[in-house]
């Protein structure tokens, strides 16, 4: 549970500054010496952002299926980056169990939507 308030947290974090840096004001440009793991984030989150952006349909359940599958997407993404970039045992660690937590639920989501509505 708390590996899971971590991974809330992060993404929230992440998902807050870019709005912050979104607001009004285009996409943020990227510093000539931003360093990779960085330039990765940024792309990982607008992709993820612009993929979120479903049609909704009036349905509650089919319409948080559509929406969360680039939202876990985004966050095993996210999570590779932190491996290939990071070093924090923990965080390696959490990133692993991310990646492992959100494909089974992507999975779900996606089993959720190849059945017919219920009506």
């Amino acid at each position: 549970m708390i590996r899971l308030a971590l991974a809330a947290t992060l993404a929230l974090a992440l998902a807050t500054s870019a709005v912050a840096q979104h607001a009004g004001h285009g996409a943020p440009r990227a510093a000539a010496n931003e360093p990779a793991s960085t330039r990765e984030y940024r792309a990982i989150n607008e992709r993820m952002h612009r993929e979120m952006a479903v049609q909704f349909t009036g349905d509650a359940d089919r319409d948080f299926a559509a929406a969360m599958i680039p939202h876990h997407q985004g966050a095993i993404d996210m999570a590779r980056v932190a491996l290939r970039y990071g070093r924090d045992p923990e965080i390696r660690k959490l990133a692993e169990e991310i990646i492992r937590a959100q494909e089974a639920e992507i999975a779900q989501l996606r089993a959720f939507l190849a059945r017919p509505p219920a009506r």
